[in-house]
Parts: C-alpha cells; sequence; structure tokens
C-alpha cells in the first residue's frame, strides 16, 4: 500500500541534546500543510539526546526515534533511518539548525519537477575555514572519481526521491558514502540556493578526523585510483632505475666509476621502501574493506525504535 506521507525527514543525531526540541518544532512549523514523518537516529550520543527524543515523541510530534546500541558514524547512522522512511520524498538533514527547517518546502517544491535529488546550495557556508577547504578538497576528488559536475554542491541537506532511496539502502557496502551512491543511481540533479544559518547551540561535532574518513570512502569506495597512482609511482621508479642503472654502466665503462654512494643508497631505500608500504597499504585498504564487507559486518545495530504509542 503506498504511503500518505509526503516527506519522510532523516536526521542523524549526535551530542545535539539541547537541538532536539527547537528542530522538531521548526519542522513542524515549516510542514503545518504537508502530511510528513521525522526519523531521528540518535548515535549512540554520549549525552541525552535519546531521551530528548523520547520527549518530543511523548509531545505527540511525528517522531520516529532510533537508538543504536554504539557509534556507526553519520552516512550508517542515515542509512537506518532511510531504511525506515515512508515518504514519497526523503530529506536529509543535520541535527544543529544550520539547515532551517523553513527550506524544505522550497526543496520540496522543486524536487516534484521531476528531479531525482535537489541540493540545497549554501551561498554562503557559516563554518570554519577548514570545513570549507576540506569540502571544495573533497568536490574535486568527487569530480574525479563520480564524475560530480563542477558547481554542485554535495551539500549535507537534500530531498531524495523515495526510488532512488529504496535503490541506495540497497547496497551492500560497509563504508556508505551517501552522495558517491546517490551519483551511482541517477544523474538526474539539481540544486537550490538556501542560506547557511549559524549554531546557535551547542558546538560541532565534525572533526579533521571525520573529514578525513569521508575522503577515504570517496576514494577507497568509489574507484581504483589511488592502485592506478600506486602502480604509476612503481612504474616510475623502475624506469628511473633503469636510466639509472644505464647511466652507472657508462660511467663504469669510461672509467669514470667512484664507489661513493652510501647516503645515494640510503636515500633510494628510503624511498623505495616507503613507496613499497605505501603500495601495500592500499591494496591493504581495499581488501579489508571487501573482508569486511564479504563477512556481512553489521552497518549499524538498533536497540530501540519508538514511536507515538510505543513504549
Amino acid at each position: 500500500m503506498q504511503s500518505m506521507l509526503a516527506i519522510s525527514i532523516v536526521v542523524p543525531v549526535y551530542n545535539s541534546e539541547g537541538c532536539v526540541f527547537e528542530l522538531t518544532k521548526q519542522i513542524a512549523e515549516a510542514l503545518k500543510d504537508i502530511p510528513y514523518e521525522q526519523i531521528m537516529v540518535n548515535d549512540c550520543s554520549k549525552d541525552h539526546s535519546w531521551q530528548r527524543i523520547c520527549e518530543v515523541i511523548e509531545k505527540g510530534f511525528p517522531v520516529v526515534g532510533i537508538n543504536l546500541r554504539k557509534n556507526s558514524g553519520q552516512d550508517n547512522a542515515l542509512f537506518a533511518g532511510l531504511e525506515q522512511a515512508q515518504g514519497k520524498y526523503v530529506v536529509i538533514m543535520d541535527d544543529d539548525l544550520q539547515h532551517s527547517p523553513s527550506d524544505i518546502p522550497r526543496l520540496y517544491q522543486e524536487i516534484q519537477k521531476g528531479y531525482d535529488v535537489v541540493y540545497a546550495d549554501f551561498t554562503h557556508k557559516r563554518q570554519r575555514f577548514w570545513k570549507n577547504l576540506g569540502s571544495w578538497f573533497n568536490g574535486k576528488i568527487a569530480e574525479l572519481v563520480i564524475a560530480k559536475p563542477k558547481g554542485l554542491y554535495l551539500s549535507p541537506f537534500k530531498i531524495i526521491r523515495h526510488e532512488v532511496v529504496t535503490q541506495i539502502v540497497s547496497s551492500a557496502t560497509l563504508y556508505p558514502y551517501i552522495d558517491g551512491l546517490l551519483f551511482q543511481v541517477t544523474r538526474n540533479i539539481i540544486q537550490i540556493p538556501v542560506n547557511h544559518h549559524k549554531r546557535e547551540i551547542g558546538r560541532s561535532n565534525y572533526t579533521l578526523y571525520k573529514s578525513i574518513q569521508v575522503f577515504a570512502k570517496l576514494l577507497f569506495g568509489f574507484s581504483v585510483m589511488p592502485l592506478r597512482i600506486s602502480s604509476m609511482l612503481g612504474g616510475i621508479s623502475a624506469c628511473a632505475g633503469f636510466l639509472l642503472a644505464i647511466y652507472y654502466v657508462v660511467e663504469w665503462i669510461l672509467g669514470r666509476n667512484k664507489v661513493e654512494g652510501w647516503t645515494t643508497l640510503v636515500v633510494l631505500l628510503l624511498i623505495l621502501g616507503g613507496l613499497i608500504l605505501l603500495a601495500l597499504g592500499i591494496i591493504g585498504e581495499y581488501v579489508g574493506r571487501l573482508y569486511l564487507t564479504v563477512n556481512k559486518n553489521p552497518r549499524f545495530t538498533v536497540a530501540e525504535i519508538r514511536h507515538k504509542g510505543a513504549r
């Protein structure tokens, strides 16, 4: 039976107890004329985020709460919410109120024109410089790896057609990257400008390490580029070694060869040894991800799902 819900809103929650009620209230105000559900996934927060989620459910808001047994990361938490989504369209947004619920109707209106995905494009990002730099760098890598169009910002605030959501949640990868999976499914994508608001409550949970994790998911999950780069470096090293061997043979024939090269030898060993270890590390990363996926390690484990009327 087709769901009567127009929109499902999936929000991963981590250490954001101060934002839960305000976010829920703003969503209710923004979507008062649109049937919706709000799915909040508590990614094993260290504060009282789960208690705040339960409180807004008890107040009668159309909220589904999912409590994970352990911290699984943002994309895995999103997968837990996407699997439960029933709406015709699914909105993904952060929990920190920098993504305004008042922009959801605009995204909803735009996707009804026939698009599969509509991204919110932040004209001015109110975040730290290194986060802007990381977003720019990951965007450039995405242009190479998943053929992302230039100028398209892979925003964490977006709306997706439910048929597309169904296809991406069927992915077996243990290291999901939502934007990469979207580009594997569809190219019917557009973006609209929205405001990026200042965080008023709490502090950001997004760290440099998490930014590197996103980069690794993109690079190792959607391409073999690292292996090709490793092969290229190996080829360059082999050619350089061959040319150097020819040079020393010529020097020896001409009688100009001298046994002086301890420093050169050590430097070459360090460089070649480093390249070998780098190649082994890249291969190991692919093999390790494949091993964990083949062994069907769970992306997340759910401790409890709560909604209105459930205890």
